[in-house]
């Protein structure tokens, strides 16, 4: 109902006929038409009456200008006639007032008409629920998103929160990668908590087409921290965290002697927000898509390529890398140092004679696989598996690390360089032992997913295989597990393993039922071999298939997980107050062991990637973490971390 004006007065000016009492119009029915339209008008607000008919301002008759304006629905124009019923003497003494346009009765007879005592007064006319029509949009509800629970089965597009990052860059790839591995900066350092950082990573494509596949040598440098995260401060050094634990008082001696040099250093060392750079090399892989990726621990120049053709092949990226080295003006002295000296060291880097085809290539597994691991204990040791559980254990036949290399076959007598017709790596750099074959009770499906070298004995190996099986084996031993546990009574296949470079007993798996669980190899053979062996912890809150875990390289007890819908951050160290039950029954020490609950391990859920496939921490730089799916590479760090 549109507003009501207060202001229903007119002039009693002798010389407007166009008011007209009521009395007058109970008794002239017949009226002229010229009357009718008179009454009318007395009957309509002010501000809808005809501009001709406006009073003449006087002394007696001040026209006082309403400063807001009026709004009227225009199928109803109603006057106070309709708003106060005539019911009464009050009434009566308002409408008298009207006619006569006596102001001061009117404000009375309007005043006693309205008071609250007035028994039989109509209430006031509410205004009418205004129905939204079905085609209006509706205002946006912003919802958190839980993979545990929410099922984004319509693929709706998820909005990142800045907040819960420090770091954050995003990448599409002309084709689709199944597999990433980190390769480690040699100019920068470890432990690298500045910003900007710099991340060196090598994948794999899946093309259309098979001869379109190819390995990618990505670099991305003047990776700033997202504006606005940390309060845009540095993170404090440990002398200055432990002069603001312990006061004024034991405060360093020698802060007054450097406040002046700390000072202009300061301006240096506010970080700038730079636009990201992207530097890539490519090497062919004729042998179809690329299933798994690995860089040699001890040696980065060495790639091994898993591809879908049952091929092994291993690229030597060198070349490329030292091509990276010389273009990213900034990689040597980010970290620190002069500026000037690192451009003369990038100017006097030799760059190697880059080979685009693979040194070495495999094709005696019997079909294709997706299991490969360099052994961290003994260079150039290598493990591959295939689909038909076939285990084959590579040793290289020279020395594979690059002080070896160099020490052997510097030819040049210049320290750093050596000749490049002398690299030592050909179709000769490995000797291949089939070592397993298929065996044990899931004979029809053995297929092994996963492999992983023990961090501390150079001829254990574990591998995770279909039929939900885990097994331990021992080089020295060919032909037979030394351990061997169905550790899923469901038969759910176990996708893959990680051991534990930091705490050598505990070894991680996941499986494609969902649940990922943690392992103490102390108490992992049981009397019983129907019976399995107890985890650790045992977390089934996932929806989806466990696609990838890797345990912190610094932290023992945190671990990093994907499955489809995202990438989760677990602190094993956290302990819940009422443990509940694993599937087998028995108390695990984990909780989150009901689907769909939030377990109180998890730190961090990234999500937003469609079919997250393969997660990776990175090495040197604190909680910076890798990932690869469907949809892209993510690479980003937690602020919680």
């Amino acid at each position: 109902m549109g507003k009501k004006s207060k202001r229903s007065r007119k002039s009693s000016s002798s010389q407007d006929n166009s008011i007209v009492s009521d009395s007058d119009i109970s008794n002239n029915q017949n009226t002229s038409t010229t009357a009718d339209e008179d009454e009318s008008h007395t009957r309509k607000a002010p501000a809808l009456r005809p501009v001709v008919e406006q009073t003449i301002e006087t002394a007696d008759n001040l026209q006082c200008e309403d400063p807001y304006e009026d709004v009227y629905e225009d199928d109803d124009d109603e006057s106070y006639e309709d708003v106060y019923e005539s019911s009464g003497d009050e009434d009566d003494e308002y409408m008298e007032a009207m006619a006569t346009g006596d102001d001061n009765n009117l404000t009375t007879a309007a005043a006693t008409a309205s008071s609250p005592n007035k028994q039989q007064q109509k209430p006031p006319k509410t205004i009418p629920t205004i129905n939204m029509d079905h085609d209006t949009a509706q205002p946006a509800q912003i919802k958190s998103y839980n993979p545990f629970v929410s099922n984004n089965t319509s693929n709706t597009p998820l909005e990142m929160d800045e907040t819960a990052y420090k770091m954050h860059h995003a990448l599409t790839p002309e084709w689709p990668s199944l597999t990433l591995d980190i390769i480690p900066d040699k100019h920068l350092g470890d432990h690298r908590t500045r910003f900007p950082h710099t991340v060196t990573m090598v994948v794999g494509s899946q093309a259309d087409d098979g001869s379109k596949n190819k390995v990618n040598v990505l670099r991305m440098s003047d990776l700033c921290r997202i504006p606005g995260s940390g309060n845009g401060k540095k993170e404090k050094s440990e002398k200055e965290l432990d002069d603001e634990m312990l006061g004024e008082e034991w405060k360093h001696d020698d802060d007054d002697d450097d406040s002046n040099d700390d000072s202009d250093s300061d301006a240096e060392e506010e970080e700038e927000e730079l636009d990201p750079i992207l530097e890539h090399y490519s090497f062919p892989h004729a042998c179809g898509g690329i299933n798994r990726i690995r860089v040699c621990p001890h040696n980065s120049d060495i790639v091994g390529v898993w591809s879908d053709s049952g091929v092994v092949s291993l690229y030597d990226i060198g070349g490329a890398l030292d091509i990276l080295d010389r273009s990213s003006a900034s990689s040597s002295f980010i970290g620190g140092g002069n500026k000037n000296d690192a451009m003369k060291q990038q100017q006097s880097q030799v760059v190697r004679k880059m080979r685009k085809d693979p040194f070495f290539v495999y094709s005696g597994h019997s079909t294709e696989g997706y299991a490969i691991d360099w052994s961290r204990v003994t260079p150039g040791r290598l493990a591959t598996a295939d689909c038909d559980g076939n285990i084959h254990i590579w040793n290289a036949t020279h020395p594979v690390t690059q002080t070896d290399i160099v020490a052997k076959y510097n030819t040049t007598g210049k320290k750093g360089s050596h000749n490049n017709s002398s690299s030592p790596w050909g179709n000769s750099s490995f000797s291949i032992q089939p070592t397993y074959s298929a065996h044990g009770d899931n004979l029809d499906n053995p297929s092994v997913e996963d492999l992983q070298w023990s961090p501390t004995e150079a001829t254990v190996l574990a591998s995770a295989e279909c039929g939900g099986y885990v097994r331990i084996y021992d080089v020295r031993c060919p032909g037979k597990a030394m351990i061997s546990n169905k550790v899923h009574a469901s038969g759910a296949d176990v996708n893959v393993i990680s051991w534990n470079r930091l705490v050598g007993n505990l070894l991680a798996s996941g499986g494609d039922d969902g649940s990922f669980s943690v392992w103490d190899l102390r108490n992992f053979q049981t009397p019983d071999p129907s019976v399995a062996p107890k985890p650790l912890a045992r977390f089934q809150s996932h929806r989806t298939p466990i696609t990838s875990l890797q345990w912190h390289p610094t932290d023992e007890s945190m671990i990093a997980v994907s499955d489809d819908n995202g990438t989760y951050i677990y602190d094993l160290s956290i302990e819940e107050d009422e443990p509940n039950d694993n599937a087998n029954g028995e108390e695990g020490g984990g909780g989150g062991g009901v689907e769909g609950e939030i377990p109180p391990q998890l730190l961090f859920v990234h999500s937003g990637s469609e079919m997250t496939k393969e997660v990776h921490w990175h090495p040197q730089i604190p909680s910076c973490v890798a990932t690869t799916s469907l949809s892209g590479f993510s690479v980003f760090i937690p602020s919680n971390l």
